[in-house]
């Protein structure tokens, strides 16, 4: 029997333990304002768990709040890239509209200074080689369109056009070697002709060295040859050379339109009877 009680000692005690327990807790139901000694010494052990289980508790409150909460900035932060990528491209596309409106409004008011009837073409593509210089429009024959005839926008003369297919056909820029447009010094009416020079420039050749030409002088076309009418701009003298020998000036002159920023261009139709 004593050997019985020594090995389950421990489990009797526990027992005995928890049997005053309930008792004393049965005998103290009638007085449930006053806690009796074990009430509080109960209250004293559980107090330090109970409260670090509600500071964890509060703590993976606010950790899942602020979890739910950066899921909605982020939410609205995808949404705000979305709008202002949105805003971008309408703002593109706006200046896109206002800077072509104003292109071919100013394209508009040079066809309306024109006495011959034109076309207006876009660019659609460039061709550029050791010989030539040219722009790909948007026209062709089946609109009207022929070898030779001239071509401008707003700030003067661009080319003419050189091969003519159906529906499309190439520019020969004046600034090409090929080129050459019939001109005069609108200031002091010199005659000559502007070859192109390459890299963007031209030159006005034949111009004796007796003529008065000065750099800031504007060179315009003289209608001479049936190709460009008179009086359309080509371009500014940049530079004046009188040599000693030879019967010519060298006179370089820089075009009147940037031909790199062509975008819109007006092609001067000849009708058949011209």
């Amino acid at each position: 029997m004593k050997n019985l009680l020594l090995r389950y000692k421990r489990f009797l005690l526990t027992a005995l333990f928890l049997l005053l327990a309930f008792l004393t807790y049965a005998m103290n139901l009638r007085n449930k304002e006053h806690a009796n000694t074990v009430e509080r010494a109960v209250m004293d052990l559980t107090a330090p768990v109970a409260g670090g289980a509600a500071a964890a508790s509060g703590m993976a409150g606010r950790i899942w709040s602020d979890y739910i909460n950066l899921i909605d900035v982020r939410r609205e932060n995808v949404q705000l890239r979305k709008s202002v990528k949105l805003l971008n491209e309408r703002i593109v596309a706006n200046n896109e509209a206002i800077a072509a409106n104003s292109r071919l409004k100013a394209l508009l008011d040079l066809k309306e200074t024109l006495a011959s009837p034109s076309l207006a073409v876009s660019v659609i593509g460039e061709d550029s080689s050791a010989w030539f210089k040219t722009l790909v429009v948007d026209r062709g024959s089946a609109d009207g369109l022929a070898e030779g005839m001239p071509v401008v926008a707003a700030g003067g003369v661009v080319g003419r056009l050189v091969k003519v297919a159906a529906q499309s056909s190439r520019v020969l820029l004046l600034t090409d070697h090929a080129s050459a447009i019939a001109a005069i010094v609108q200031r002091s009416r010199a005659r000559g002709v502007v070859r192109g020079a390459g890299g963007g420039r031209c030159s006005l050749e034949f111009t004796v060295k007796d003529e008065d030409v000065k750099v800031g002088d504007t060179v315009i076309s003289s209608g001479v040859g049936g190709v460009f009418p008179k009086g359309l701009p080509i371009g500014e003298v940049t530079m004046v050379k009188k040599g000693e020998y030879g019967v010519f000036q060298t006179i370089e002159v820089k075009p009147a339109v940037n031909i790199g920023r062509l975008e819109e261009m007006l092609v001067l139709v000849r009708r058949g009877d011209d």
